[in-house]
């Protein structure tokens, strides 16, 4: 029987440690990454279980989309009990996308805005919006804040042809949303 010694420095074993558990992190985080799927057309993302900004972002990400880190706004808004006509489009738009505004119709929800980094037309200023009650994402929306923008639902559009609804369109419903509950919080 062979047997081989070696003499080791605490010091260097402990830094090789290290260092072997920080490349086996950084390979874990990077695969995790890689592996994630974007969330194809049709697809629904569950949208429970977000309770942090690291769960927000991912869950945007599944959607295949790139938002700054830190939210350009954080809001606290309270959907009205009764909701008028000049809610029919941006409900609809909602329920496109699997949700029901008006199960949540009296609570507070808080909004999370972000701008989109990766828009495919390459256009800047595009901006993501989530809606939130406790840890469940309850509403979202993508859309253009210029004048001739556009509003549509989370799905990254396929085409330069994109199924979106222009801010004039939409502004009447959006302007109204924003401003009662705001003015209901208050």
């Amino acid at each position: 029987m062979i047997i081989y010694t070696a003499k080791l420095d605490r010091r260097r074993l402990a830094a090789g440690g290290i260092t072997a558990l920080v490349l086996v992190c950084a390979l874990a985080v990077v695969l995790g990454f890689m592996g994630r799927p974007t969330a194809s057309v049709g697809e629904v993302i569950s949208p429970k279980g977000v309770r942090t900004e690291a769960d927000r972002l991912a869950y945007l990400g599944a959607y295949g989309w790139l938002v700054k880190e830190e939210p350009l706004a954080v809001e606290e808004l309270l959907i009205p009990q009764e909701m008028g006509e000049e809610y029919t489009d941006y409900l609809e738009l909602q329920t496109q996308q699997g949700f029901d505004l008006q199960k949540y119709a009296g609570k507070r929800v808080k909004r999370y805005t972000y701008e989109i980094l990766n828009y495919p037309t390459g256009e800047t200023g595009v901006q993501v919006s989530l809606l939130m009650y406790r840890n469940t994402v309850v509403g979202a929306e993508v859309l253009s804040p210029a004048l001739d923008g556009f509003i549509h639902g989370l799905q990254m559009p396929q085409s330069d042809k994109a199924d979106t609804t222009t801010n004039s369109q939409l502004d009447m419903e959006l302007d109204v949303t924003t401003n009662e509950a705001v003015q209901e919080i208050s």
